[in-house]
């Protein structure tokens, strides 16, 4: 009768111990399964803000203040050196329009770094403002992008002058 019980025993502990090393096994196995990639590519980001910027430019060498403002979202601020802040894009619109009507041709832009996430981008760059051939101003900016329906558009836009005030 002893013989048994310990057969039982050992019978036992040999099922226990093959049920807990196959469950660890598929634990281990769903783990890997359950890990998800992120959607979300820094880098990714960067070449869409730089290619935004490029349309930027393009618009503005164009003199359409229409397309470049259609590059904003509808509740973005632009924040022009020496000037009040402009809300909406309406508003930014007509700013932008100022800007080029005051002889302004053509402008560079420059991504310097970008960090965020999903769906807000900072970005900080180096700016040129050209009449003709002429560099007229140089700064530097900082743009919040927000994606909207897909697309990153310019939420917060402010820059200034890397000349000391006078």
């Amino acid at each position: 009768m002893k013989n048994s019980i310990n057969y039982l025993t050992l019978i036992a502990v040999a099922l226990l111990l093959v049920f807990s090393i196959t469950s660890c096994n598929k634990k281990a196995e769903e783990t890997k399964e359950a890990v998800i990639e992120p959607t979300f590519n820094l880098a990714n980001a960067k070449a869409e803000i730089v290619a935004a910027n490029k349309e930027f430019k393009l618009f503005f060498a164009a003199a359409d203040s229409i397309g470049l403002a259609n590059l904003y979202t509808q509740d973005a601020k632009f924040m022009n050196n020496g000037a009040p802040a402009v809300t909406g894009r309406e508003n930014i619109q007509s700013a932008l329009s100022g800007i080029m009507k005051s002889g302004i041709s053509s402008i560079n832009l420059v991504t310097v770094d970008v960090w965020g996430m999903e769906n807000l981008i900072t970005e900080e760059g180096e700016l040129s403002l050209f009449v003709d051939e002429a560099i007229v101003y140089q700064g530097k900016y900082i743009v919040l992008w927000k994606k909207v329906d897909g697309e990153w558009k310019l939420f917060r836009d402010i820059f200034n002058s890397n000349l000391p005030a006078e």
